[in-house]
Parts: structure tokens; sequence; C-alpha cells
């Protein structure tokens, strides 16, 4: 456990500027997606981050799933995800997955899980099964996994890979000097590593990593870390604004503005990136299948 910020921080939160103001869609559509994953008994990180664009996304038919429980191991301080005993593995889970995917017509579909370091292989099976279980009903389907690290495991992350995903996705989330106080069980280069392994196991799946930005870094570090990302090999990146999920979180630090963003995502284009996107509502799986396609064509 990580104390609360003081309160005068944590009181202090600043008004979000317009261009992170938006309306929250509701109606039929949403509701129904709501109303079957709840049915299936599947979590989504679109619900348990409290991701700004989930009510878009419910409402145009499609969801990312969370597998493995929704109780992370490992209490990162930007993270709205539950931390805590973990529950455990339910073998029916990629069943579910997959009947809930195909239910929503799914051809391309985000799979992503909570942090389990207790398990000897920290889920990479069942992620592979969950691969496994789509291809089954759903032919012709297209996998992006979002992956945890696996505490460095170099077996989980081949599991995952045999099981030949589109696109292995693993978040640098941000700069390596705010990782003791962001993400105080991970390691920066243990992320770097991981992607620069999956690129050279697996040169035709695309590797993918992500940003948040306002967290306090700086311009040279946000350049650092995107060196250090294409250095590992990784061909497609997101970068967002951080959003304080709760007063208990980590503050931001500045909101950047869109026209910020666009100056980022040229720039890491010109570093060689294949696909960037790059916005303040920009999260992980954020116009995934477009970006895999233009990583492709690239």
């Amino acid at each position: 456990m990580h104390p609360k910020p003081p309160a005068s921080t944590a009181d202090r939160r600043a008004p979000k500027p317009a261009w992170l103001r938006k309306r929250l869609p509701s109606g039929p559509a949403y509701e129904s997606v709501r109303r079957l994953l709840g049915k299936a008994g599947l979590h989504t990180v679109c619900q348990s981050a409290r991701c700004p664009n989930q009510f878009e996304c419910f409402t145009r038919h499609t969801a990312t799933f969370m597998i493995l429980g929704d109780h992370c191991t490992r209490d990162c301080r930007f993270c709205a995800v539950s931390h805590g005993p973990p529950e455990p593995v339910d073998p029916d889970e990629p069943r579910r997955v997959a009947e809930a995917a195909a239910h929503l017509g799914l051809r391309y579909v985000v799979v992503t899980s909570v942090t389990r370091d207790d398990l000897p292989d920290g889920g990479a099976d069942l992620f592979a099964a969950v691969i496994h279980a789509l291809r089954q009903r759903i032919p012709g389907v297209r996998v992006e996994v979002l992956i945890p690290d696996f505490q460095g495991r170099r077996r989980a992350l081949e599991t995952v890979l045999a099981a030949g995903p589109v696109v292995l996705n693993h978040n640098l989330e941000t700069v390596a000097r705010l990782y003791p106080a962001a993400r105080p069980q991970a390691d920066y280069r243990r992320s770097l590593d991981l992607l620069a392994r999956s690129r050279r196991a697996a040169p035709r799946i695309l590797t993918k990593s992500g940003l948040m930005l306002g967290l306090g870094e700086s311009e040279a570090e946000i350049r650092t870390a995107l060196a250090d990302l294409r250095a590992a090999g990784v061909q497609v990146l997101t970068l967002g604004q951080y959003l304080q999920p709760t007063a208990a979180h980590l503050p931001v630090a500045r909101y950047l503005t869109p026209e910020t963003f666009e100056s980022w995502r040229r720039e890491a284009l010109a570093m060689g990136f294949a696909a960037v996107a790059s916005g303040p509502f920009v999260r992980s799986s954020y116009r995934a299948e477009a970006l895999c396609d233009d990583a492709r064509s690239a």
C-alpha cells in the first residue's frame, strides 16, 4: 500500500480544460454491451480502469476484454483497477470471451489482463487459451494482446507469442525517473527488454507500447523514452493524457493541449514509429485495428 497524497495536493485537483470535456453517450447500444458483459461474467479494462472512452466504445459495440479477474497484484499509483487478493483462474473464461466477441460481431479483438504476480506463468497460459478460443469461434479474427511484464519470465512471453497474436502490446507507461512513484513494482528496463525480446523472437508480430503524459515528465525525458522504445524495436505507439482517477492517485502535473499531442505524433513518426495515435483521450486500445493496419502498410 502507498500513502495517499497530502490532502492539500489531493483536494486541489485542477479543473479539466475544455478539450477534456466530452458528453457521455448512452442509450440502447451502450446498455446492451454492458448487459452482455455482465451476464457473461466478464471484465473490461474500459470499466475497471475508468477509461474516458468507455461509453463511446460500448456504443460502437466494442470493448477491451480484461482477463484473470479484476484484482491486480500490483498497486500502480496512476491506475484505477482494484488491487488486492486475486481471484482463482477461471478455465472457462476463454470460451466466454470468445462467445461475447462473436456476439458483438468483432473481427479484431483486444485482450488485456490484471497483473498476476501470484501465478507461476503470470497468466500467460490463459492469454494463449483466449487467443485459441477466439480463433476457433471467429474464423479469421485478429487478436491484439496487452500483456503485463510477467516479471521478466521468458517462457511466459514465449507462450503468448506462440499463440500468434497480431500485435503484442506492453505499455512503458511513463518515463524512467517516475517509475518509483508511479510504478513501484515495475521496472523500466524490464519492460523495454520484454518488448525487444518480442520483436526479436516474433518479427511478424507487431510490437506496441504507450505512454501517459502529464505526470511531471520533461520533454527531454519523453524523447529519451521514445528513443528507448524505438531501440527496442517498437513499431506502434500510443500517447495519451494522464487523468487522475481519484484523489488517492497521483495528481495531474499538467494538461497537454491537442496541438502538443499532434506535435508529439509527428515527432514520433519522424523517429521511425510505423503508426502513432496521440491525443488527450488516446488509450492503449484506441483505434487499435486502424493502427495495426497503418503499421502493416507503412
